[in-house]
């Protein structure tokens, strides 16, 4: 009998997004770049709001591999799947720019309205409609950093919307905030798998969401051959294709 590849645990968002701040949990070469589109990172917030399933993360526990960098990941966790979700993660709740498919850095910022009732909506993808509205809270990543000041923020909104309470307010800013409490489900696989074994985990689940097409099948097996180098080959195939089609993008990538 083959021993057990696997286990499942939990982790709260929080928790997630310091390991990600912290450099805990590593990106590996077979992932895909950030390809999701403003309004699903809306839906993702407001799934984790209302207390909706998320789908699991898998992260391989503690192998040494290369990394997007070409360094090893010694004593990292490596994110295999799930890397969308917490990438919309970290661009909405923390407002860190991201890298988009098409190697333009920008940021993701969602609004929210703590007025909305019933079937209005709640969150939106950040519009100037958002900015210039009192009603909206424009960007919620200010309701999470360290220094948030919840009562000087709720004095202001309840000054400039006179239908809600200070209490009512506070109670929803709360709700809010803890999106970051929220947990998600991660499948931890064993350090002794090997590579390729990875790769082809990576690929048998995707088959059953977003499918990986052929050039992602390529790219992924071509990272996994740590032999020759594949994780350097992968992202010199990468800049190749995009500078043949943005040749100011050698800008960015020159050292």
């Amino acid at each position: 009998m083959q021993y057990k590849k696997y286990s499942v645990t939990q982790y709260s968002v929080n928790t997630i997004l310091g390991y990600i701040e912290g450099g805990d949990i590593a990106i590996p070469e077979i992932q895909r770049p950030f390809v999701w589109k403003p309004k699903l990172v809306r839906d993702l917030i407001d799934s984790l709001y209302n207390g909706y399933p998320t789908g699991y993360l898998i992260i391989w526990q503690n192998p040494n591999v290369k990394l997007k960098s070409g360094k090893e990941s010694i004593g990292k966790k490596i994110l295999i799947d799930g890397k969308q979700r917490v990438t919309a993660l970290m661009t909405a709740i923390l407002g860190q720019p991201v890298l988009n498919d098409d190697y333009e850095e920008k940021t993701i910022r969602i609004a929210f309205n703590p007025l909305a009732v019933d079937a209005e909506e709640r969150f939106a993808v950040q519009t100037p409609a958002h900015v210039n509205s009192k009603h909206w809270i424009s960007d919620i990543s200010v309701v999470f950093k360290n220094d948030f000041d919840a009562f000087g923020f709720i004095e202001e909104y309840c000054q400039n919307n006179s239908e809600i309470t200070r209490s009512e307010l506070n109670k929803i800013i709360t709700n809010l905030q803890a999106i970051k409490n929220c947990q998600l489900g991660a499948i931890i696989l064993v350090p002794q798998l090997d590579i390729a074994e990875v790769t082809d985990i990576f690929v048998r689940i995707n088959s059953q969401g977003k499918r990986l097409n052929e050039s992602d099948f390529a790219m992924s097996k071509i990272a996994a051959d740590e032999r020759y180098g594949g994780n350097m080959l992968r992202k010199a195939i990468d800049y190749f294709c995009h500078l043949a089609v943005e040749p100011s993008f050698y800008n960015s990538i020159i050292v």
